[in-house]
């Protein structure tokens, strides 16, 4: 079976408090995006199978065992003992880049192994046991816009009048470790009402995300890439969760051909 796991944007994200457990409380509007990975998982029919996971596409550092996929199948297996089976993550989604893609894929691996094996985990087990593997993972369980908060994990629907709206992602090819994104962080009060800004046309907002300041400091390509993103006509735009891919939203579809040489960029259309 092959599932095509989504990314998603940060429409506002402010962090609020830090938290008796370690990790910071955020408020954001969570919006899923259609930039996808592919995500295949069959039953390894040897009697003999062992459990296999392989990759393409972009890159995956760091060791298999940290990924949130090989996670996921060992999280079910320990509770349900799974089948062996062979795993292969082709990765298209910048990775450190603020789109949540590894939670997806992991997210993901969780919705695929339930079907899959006919596990009948109902959504709200499914969304706790992905809140284990990551903070942003139990939105994929959800894959719908949400305005979030707790350290990700608290979900609600939340309705955004964007039919008809294109999006540009750049990625500059810079990695931001979360926890670098945190230690310039300013902690502050969630404004009041922000998220009724959302119901107004893009060009009105003026919502914030509380990472930026930080990173641009140290990366200034961030605010130059919104800049050129402004120029192209760009109603809004923002750096998404820790970096550092910058959105853009626009009216029309936009032509970015030629305007970031060597950084990933996609436009997608009719949001």
């Amino acid at each position: 079976m092959i599932v095509f796991p989504p990314c998603k944007i940060n429409l506002g994200l402010y962090v609020t408090a830090k938290r008796e457990d370690g990790f910071h409380a955020i408020s954001s509007v969570f919006y899923p995006i259609d930039l996808f990975d592919a995500l295949e998982i069959i039953k390894d029919s040897a009697e003999d199978g062992t459990f296999v996971f392989s990759s393409s596409g972009l890159e995956i550092p760091g060791n298999t065992d940290s990924n949130l996929v090989v996670k996921a199948y060992k999280m079910l297996d320990a509770l349900y003992g799974l089948p062996a089976v062979k795993i292969h993550l082709h990765k298209v989604i910048p990775m450190g880049a603020g789109l949540g893609g590894g939670s997806s894929d992991g997210a993901w691996a969780l919705r695929l192994l339930n079907e899959l094996f006919a596990l009948h985990i109902p959504q709200e087990k499914l969304q706790n046991l992905a809140a284990n593997l990551g903070s942003d993972c139990p939105f994929f369980i959800f894959d719908e816009p949400c305005a979030v908060s707790g350290r990700g994990e608290v979900l609600s629907p939340f309705s955004l009048p964007l039919d008809g709206y294109s999006i540009c992602l750049i990625n500059p090819g810079i990695h931001i470790s979360t926890a670098q994104a945190f230690q310039s962080v300013k902690i502050e009060d969630e404004p009041e009402k922000w998220m009724d800004q959302l119901q107004l046309s893009p060009e009105k907002w003026t919502f914030q995300n509380a990472f930026e300041v930080g990173i641009e400091s140290i990366h200034p390509e961030i605010n130059q890439i919104k800049q050129k993103l402004k120029e192209g006509g760009a109603l809004y735009t923002s750096m998404t969760g820790t970096g550092s891919t910058v959105f853009g939203i626009f009216k029309e579809k936009p032509s970015m051909e030629g305007k970031f040489p060597g950084y990933f960029s996609k436009v997608i259309e009719s949001l």
